[in-house]
């Protein structure tokens, strides 16, 4: 079987977004607005300094899906550096959230003025798009339980910060099913599983992952994790993810 590797991208560091936050315009976002629409121009690239900036693609029938969930570190917006470009997804800030907006022209001098940082962007970039693909690959071949945990783990991941510390994450159910692709449904029954198993615990309309490391053993047990590549900490506090 093939491996899927469920571990969070590596992120731009706070030394790499210092040198990037010369050459692009900072914005807050507050919570639940709209940084861009589907189908409108796009010029640039952005880069999350905190936050979350949800990508959601439409597909009627009041149904959407989301392919990427930027943080803290992550890009999103890229279709900006393509020549008369237009981005293929609404990108909305699931928090309040701080962006760095880097026009094509100072990409360019950030390539011309900081050849270092560039290549950071661009490696940024194609790591990205490489768990891009991978996130694909597991919508094919995966069962909602695995997709959902795989889902977890990543949200885990991206809630540790650079220096190692962590923080509450927040994902409502609407967005949990999008970012997994199911029912809510299918969604509540995953739950429930987790749930009877000591690995997930409802707090209200929150979850709480009450054992990461039983969670990652879960995924390895079915068959196609990868879970060696997952770095579990002892000393995080609990991970409060909300479902309501």
């Amino acid at each position: 079987m093939t491996a899927v590797a469920v571990t969070r991208i590596a992120r731009l560091s706070r030394d790499d977004r210092d040198a990037l936050a010369a050459f692009g315009a900072r914005a807050t976002w507050p919570s639940g607005f709209a940084v861009y629409e589907r189908g409108t121009p796009a010029d640039g690239i952005f880069i999350v300094l905190r936050g979350q900036i949800v990508l959601r693609n439409r597909l009627g029938a009041g149904r959407s899906f989301v392919p990427w969930i930027a943080t803290a570190g992550e890009t999103f917006g890229g279709e900006g550096l393509v020549h008369s470009g237009r981005y293929v997804s609404d990108a909305r800030a699931e928090e309040e959230s701080e962006t760095l907006h880097l026009t094509t022209s100072r990409v360019s001098a950030l390539m011309r003025e900081q050849p270092a940082a560039a290549l950071a962007l661009m490696r940024q970039i194609m790591a990205e798009r490489s768990e891009l693909l991978e996130r694909f690959g597991e919508h094919a071949t995966l069962t909602v339980e695995q997709r959902l945990i795989a889902a977890l783990l990543r949200l885990a991941q991206s809630r540790t910060l650079g220096d190692g510390a962590a923080t509450s994450a927040v994902l409502p159910r609407r967005l949990l099913g999008e970012l997994v692709g199911a029912t809510r449904e299918s969604i509540s029954l995953v739950l429930g599983r987790l749930t009877a198993d000591g690995l997930v615990q409802r707090e209200g309309n929150g979850l709480i992952i009450t054992d990461l490391e039983g969670l990652a053993r879960r995924f390895e047990q079915s068959g196609r994790g990868a879970v060696s590549a997952i770095e579990v900490h002892d000393d995080r506090p609990s991970l409060r993810t909300s479902v309501g």
